[in-house]
């Protein structure tokens, strides 16, 4: 039985809510462990949800780049919505794939 789709959504911002909040303080400069987390937290998700994970690798990987874009202007964060895209499409794909649908 497919859960709520709202449910997906909130557990994937929430994931990425939190990641971005360890990323943006001052004494974490560890961007490889970020780009790790926020792939595996909407691949995660992408294989739980099993719809739309378009929208659930947005949910999880817009927080970095909308902190980096407010406080200092750095519109190249934008490039982490990338791994979360990529992880919650792998996460459907392989729930596609081991389930034969």
């Amino acid at each position: 039985m497919k859960q709520p789709l709202f449910i997906s959504l909130a557990v994937a911002g929430a994931l990425g809510l939190a990641i971005a909040w360890v990323d943006s303080r001052p004494s974490w400069d560890d961007t490889g462990i970020s780009v790790i987390m926020i792939f595996a937290a909407a691949a995660c998700c992408g294989f739980l949800s099993r719809q739309r994970p378009w929208l659930i690798g947005i949910a999880t990987g817009i927080w970095i780049p909308l902190h980096a874009i407010v406080t200092d202007h750095n519109f190249g964060s934008i490039l982490a919505i990338i791994p979360a895209l990529v992880g919650a499409y792998a996460g459907y794909l392989t729930y596609r794939l081991l389930s034969g649908n």
